[in-house]
C-alpha cells in the first residue's frame, strides 16, 4: 500500500510528523512524502524535517510563494505529475493551506482517495483564504478525520455522510506530548535572548487578515506596549509579517517592550511557548498549544475555529478593532485561573488512529476487488 503524505507549510510539517511516524512502523504501507515548497527556506522548512525527524521528501516542489491562484494553481500542476507518476492508494491532507487544497483536488480529479487530517474546522468566515480552503478540501475527500466533536458535526450540518466522518483527536496534541521533553534540550534559548521563564508575553502574527491590514497590527501592537508591568513581549516574525511591518514603516517604531526576533524552529518555538506568561497569536496551532501546555491565550482575530478553548475559558477573542479592547483582553488573561480539567483533543494516540483507518479501508476495498 502506498500512501502519498503532502505537506507544504509550518503547520502541516508537525502534523504529518505524527502520522509520518506511525506510517513508517507499518510493514505493509510505504510513504511517499511530497512537500510543495509553500514555505521553504531553513527557519521556516528545514529546520523543522530535522527536529521533527521527518523523513527527506521523495519529491521537493519548490513551488514557493505567489498569489492565491497562482501558487495553488502552480501546486495542483506539480501534484498531480508526481501522482500520476506514483499513482498511490490514498493521499494524506493537512490542515487549511493551499498546500491542503491542491493536494485534494489533484487526488480527488485522478480518483485517488483522499484523506484530510483537521477536518470539519469553521470559523464560518469567508473572508479567510483558509476558510475556503477548509470547505473545499472537506467535500472532495473521501476520509474526514475531524479532530473534535465540533468539527464533526459541522461536517454532518454540511451534509457530509456519517461514514465518512471519524472523530480521532488532535495530531498536534499527540506532537505537543511526543516533543515536550525534548524541547528541554533547547531551554538554553532563554539565555541568549535574556529572558526569564514567565516574565514575558509570546506573540505571533501571520494570518493575512491581520497582515494586510496595517491598521490592525498598529492596534495589535499599540495595546502590547501599553501593557502595564515589565513583560516584555518576544515577538518571533513571520517573514510576510516583517514585510508589512517594514514597508509600512512600524517595525522600526516598535515599544521598547516588544522584542523582534527572527522566526524559530519547532522546538526552540515549544520552550518559548512553555515558559511564556502569555501567549497573544492569530495561530490556530499555536492556540492549542498554549492550552496544551497551561498558558493563557489571546486570539487577535473575529472568530476562531477552535472554539473549545472559548467555551472552556483559556483563550479569549480580542478583534483587533480598538487598542483599549485589545489591551482589557489582554489584561483579563493575565489574570485567568487554572488549566480547566477538560481535554476535547484526544490521548495523544490520534495518528494511530488515522493509520489504523486509512489501512482498514484500504484492506476493506482490496477485498472487495478481489471478489468481483
Amino acid at each position: 500500500m502506498k500512501i502519498a503524505n503532502i505537506v507544504g507549510a509550518r503547520p502541516q510539517f508537525v502534523k504529518a510528523a505524527a502520522v509520518s511516524r506511525v506510517l513508517r512502523h507499518v510493514d505493509t504501507v510505504r510513504e511517499v512524502l511530497i512537500h510543495t515548497g509553500q514555505h521553504y527556506d531553513e527557519e521556516m522548512s528545514g529546520v523543522f524535517f530535522a527536529e521533527l525527524d521527518l523523513p527527506e521528501p521523495a519529491y521537493d516542489l519548490g513551488i514557493g510563494s505567489g498569489s492565491h491562484g497562482q501558487q495553488t494553481g502552480r501546486m495542483l500542476e506539480a501534484i498531480e505529475g508526481v501522482l500520476t507518476s506514483e499513482r498511490p492508494d490514498w493521499a494524506l491532507v493537512y490542515g487549511d493551506t493551499n498546500s491542503t487544497l491542491a493536494g485534494a483536488l489533484a487526488a480527488a480529479k485522478m480518483h485517488i482517495p483522499v484523506a484530510h487530517v483537521e477536518a470539519g474546522l469553521r470559523s464560518f468566515n469567508r473572508a479567510m483564504p483558509e476558510e475556503i480552503n477548509r470547505v473545499v478540501t472537506d467535500h472532495v475527500c473521501d476520509l474526514l478525520f475531524a479532530p473534535t466533536q465540533v468539527a464533526a458535526r459541522n461536517l454532518l450540518a454540511e451534509g457530509v455522510p456519517e461514514s465518512r466522518i471519524q472523530i480521532c483527536g488532535d495530531v498536534m496534541y499527540d506532537a505537543a506530548m511526543r516533543y515536550r521533553e525534548k524541547a528541554e534540550t533547547h531551554r538554553h534559548l532563554l539565555d541568549r535572548l535574556e529572558i526569564v521563564s514567565k516574565r514575558y508575553l509570546l506573540i505571533t502574527l501571520h494570518r493575512a487578515e491581520n497582515t494586510d491590514s496595517p491598521e490592525r497590527l498598529r492596534i495589535i501592537l499599540s495595546a502590547l506596549g501599553e501593557l502595564d508591568g515589565d513583560f516584555l513581549c518576544v515577538f518571533p516574525l513571520h517573514p510576510r509579517t516583517r514585510k508589512v511591518l517594514a514597508a509600512s514603516g512600524i517595525l522600526e517604531h516598535l515599544a521598547p517592550s516588544i522584542r523582534a526576533i527572527d522566526p524559530v524552529g519547532f522546538l526552540d518555538m515549544l520552550v518559548l511557548e512553555q515558559n511564556a506568561k502569555l501567549i497573544g497569536t492569530d495561530s490556530g496551532g499555536v492556540q492549542k498549544e498554549a492550552f496544551f501546555y497551561g498558558v493563557p491565550c489571546v486570539t487577535f482575530r473575529d472568530e476562531t475555529e477552535w472554539v473549545e478553548l472559548l467555551e472552556c475559558g483559556w483563550n479569549r477573542l480580542a478583534p483587533p478593532h480598538d487598542v483599549h479592547a485589545v489591551l482589557a483582553a489582554l489584561r483579563a488573561a493575565l489574570t485567568i485561573s487554572p488549566l480547566p480539567s477538560v481535554s476535547p483533543y484526544g490521548d495523544g494516540y490520534t495518528a494511530e488512529r488515522i493509520v489504523n483507518r486509512i489501512v482498514t479501508d484500504q484492506d476493506s476495498s482490496d477485498a472487495q476487488n478481489l471478489t468481483r
